[in-house]
């Protein structure tokens, strides 16, 4: 299928196979019984994608000294993303165009049959409701039982979104204070040390909010 729902994606986004609906499938989309399974990723996919330098979402090989990482909020304050990273312009693209990332109420569809499969790291199961991308010039790779983990590199720049446009600081805010309770237990259970460390990540992540 070849005509798309959204005739001002980027080249390499409208290069894509498009599904039933119009919308194109992203490079790390599972194929099952030949229909893209949005909500699994395609595990195998990861790695190709680190090793051989192409984008996350297209597939391409990525061009220029910045990245671009689509994460949430949490991911801001750890500074890891489970997903590696995109050209500026499929990021951005896809915050606009995903209806989880543009669309705060929207929630992840449970898989039948526990074929998905859980990523590295620790997954906090909510729709933050405001996405950002973090753009930078380097990053570095972790490597944990379930596979890998990607560390964001000092940014070069931030964009926070919400419903397909830029954030305020009032919906950014909201996100965290809400999202925080979830990494602060699993702190707790970590011991002292880990909550004392999670407030040093707090205080640094609040100076990357919108103005």
């Amino acid at each position: 299928m070849t005509v798309s729902r959204f005739p001002d994606a980027p080249p390499q986004i409208a290069a894509l196979k498009v599904e039933a609906r119009g919308y194109p499938v992203p490079y790390f989309v599972s194929w099952v019984s030949g229909v893209p399974e949005f909500r699994a990723v395609d595990p195998r996919k990861i790695e190709r994608a680190h090793n051989r330098g192409t984008c996350w979402i297209c597939g391409e090989p990525l061009t220029g000294q910045v990245k671009a990482f689509v994460i949430g909020p949490m991911c801001a304050v750890n500074r890891i993303s489970a997903e590696p990273p995109s050209h500026p312009d499929c990021a951005r693209f896809a915050v606009v165009a995903c209806p989880f990332l543009s669309r705060p109420m929207a929630k992840r569809r449970p898989m039948e049959g526990g074929t998905a499969k859980v990523p590295a790291g620790i997954m906090i199961e909510r729709n933050p409701g405001v996405t950002l991308i973090w753009f930078c010039r380097a990053y570095r790779t972790q490597r944990e039982p379930e596979g890998i983990l990607f560390r964001v590199g000092t940014p070069h720049r931030l964009e926070w979104y919400c419903e397909g446009r830029a954030a305020t600081r009032a919906e950014v805010l909201h996100s965290v204070e809400t999202g925080e309770p979830l990494l602060r237990r699993q702190a707790e259970a970590d011991g002292p040390e880990a909550v004392q460390h999670l407030d040093v990540l707090l205080a640094r992540a609040e100076k990357l909010l919108p103005a």
